[in-house]
């Protein structure tokens, strides 16, 4: 039975790196080009009773982790713009455990949200694939 850690972080703990080379940069592009289509076809069978399970003892359902995809990444996309766009600018951080609870999206449809992943993420790639070496040492802060 795996800990209540390994389930919290079945990848591992995100480990920043100093050095980032170009080809790491176009290995994130990618994953964030191809991450809708993984998502929809991992979630597009499930039934309701999946969805509404819980990956992990007091964790979020299926449902309000795909939500959460979907609101984080939107408030990511903002970020990098407002970091492109401006000096050093304070990015407004929001309380991802109150919006996952918000009455509205415990039973919404999940494709709601996998089309603004799909939409969000072909924006996003554009907008990575644009910037110039410079625009990767621009910075915001997050207080």
């Amino acid at each position: 039975m795996p800990t209540i850690e390994e389930l919290k972080y079945p990848i591992g703990k995100y480990i920043s790196q100093e050095n980032i080379s170009d080809e790491q940069i176009q290995k994130w592009i990618h994953e964030i080009e191809i991450l809708p289509q993984r998502l929809k076809n991992l979630v597009e069978n499930f039934s309701v009773l999946q969805l509404d399970t819980r990956y992990r003892p007091d964790g979020w359902t299926v449902r309000q982790v795909v939500h959460h995809i979907a609101d984080s990444h939107m408030n990511a996309y903002i970020r990098f713009h407002l970091m492109l766009t401006e000096e050093n600018p304070a990015i407004r951080p929001y309380k991802e455990n109150l919006w996952a609870e918000l009455s509205y999206l415990k039973n919404l449809d999940i494709n709601f949200s996998l089309n603004i992943i799909t939409t969000l993420h072909a924006r996003w790639v554009l907008l990575l694939k644009s910037i110039n070496k410079n625009d990767y040492a621009k910075t915001y802060f997050h207080p």
